[in-house]
């Protein structure tokens, strides 16, 4: 019985070979230092304003006001933080807020949902008109529904509440034209023509496939409105009363006003708006990336 013995060149090189094959179909990759140079400089630049913010609310007005600027903390923070927070009523800012965002997220994400599946696998009559229609509501601008609907806001004896704010943000074009593209990849018609098979009805193929299907989607497209709605200014600054029931938005609005606006206040009261969404990216964050680079995949 005869052996053959390998050299251990000839052993290394097929591991070499792996590897390589390996790498290259997607394994991990080690970036050089001129993409973490870069990628330093990125960060910079988008933590900048964030960080002069806070530099600003910790000084006082007077030394804003002065050249150079300043480049480092000051000892106000706290105290500049706790004026806006009295001041502008942030407490029931904070509330009303996170009701109105909160409210038109979900209604938004589940109806988005719901809608992006009717027009990504369901068959009917004028589907293609109704979907360009969705789609040529995004074209018009916003502004120009602010008369007619603040007349019905008025009608409605719904000046200074919050429905005022949320029945107008239940809804988004763009989360149905969003949701209809993820679903049309994302969900094969075997798996809902099989449910059909077993005799699912529409509501149930929904709420057992549709939506597990699209939950990645579904986190971006909730982050994204929960951001927007938490952000908009416009339509509460009209409706809404910095004194009754105001937004975070429309309480910052009145800070620091006077003569001279005092320029540390109303970057403390910035500040304090902000973190929310610090606080929300930094808990769900992992989620959402994850959502994105899923719904990618699948794409």
């Amino acid at each position: 019985m005869t052996t053959t013995l390998t050299k251990p060149s000839e052993a290394v090189e097929p591991k070499r070979a792996r590897r390589s094959k390996s790498a290259r179909a997607g394994g991990t990759m080690h970036a050089g230092p001129i993409a973490y140079t870069v990628l330093a400089l990125f960060s910079i630049g988008s933590l900048f304003p964030l960080v002069w913010t806070a530099i600003a609310a910790s000084r006082n007005n007077n030394r804003l006001a002065e050249t150079p600027p300043p480049f480092w903390f000051g000892g106000n923070l706290f105290h500049n933080l706790d004026v806006a927070w009295n001041e502008a009523n942030l407490g029931q800012a904070f509330l009303n807020t996170t009701i109105v965002a909160g409210i038109s997220a979900v209604t938004i994400v589940v109806l988005s949902t719901i809608a992006g599946f009717a027009f990504a696998k369901l068959r009917f009559r004028g589907r293609n008109i109704l979907m360009l229609t969705v789609i040529g509501t995004m074209m018009v601008p916003p502004q120009l529904s602010i008369i007619p609907l603040y007349m019905m806001v008025a009608k409605l004896n719904w000046a200074d509440q919050l429905q005022a704010v949320i029945f107008p943000s239940l809804v988004s074009a763009f989360g149905v034209f969003f949701m209809r593209q993820y679903l049309l990849q994302a969900l094969p018609d075997e798996l809902i023509e099989a449910a059909r098979v077993d005799g699912a009805s529409s509501w149930r193929v929904v709420w057992h496939i549709v939506f597990p299907a699209a939950r990645p989607a579904m986190a971006v497209l909730g982050m994204l409105m929960f951001v927007q709605a938490w952000n908009d200014f416009l339509w509460p600054f009209l409706v809404l009363t910095q004194t009754g029931n105001p937004t975070v938005q429309v309480a910052l609005a009145g800070l620091g006003r006077g003569y001279t606006p005092d320029q540390s206040l109303i970057m403390a009261g910035a500040l304090l708006g902000t973190l929310p969404l610090l606080l929300v990216f930094a808990i769900f964050g992992k989620q959402i990336v994850g959502g994105i680079m899923q719904g990618a995949v699948k794409g």
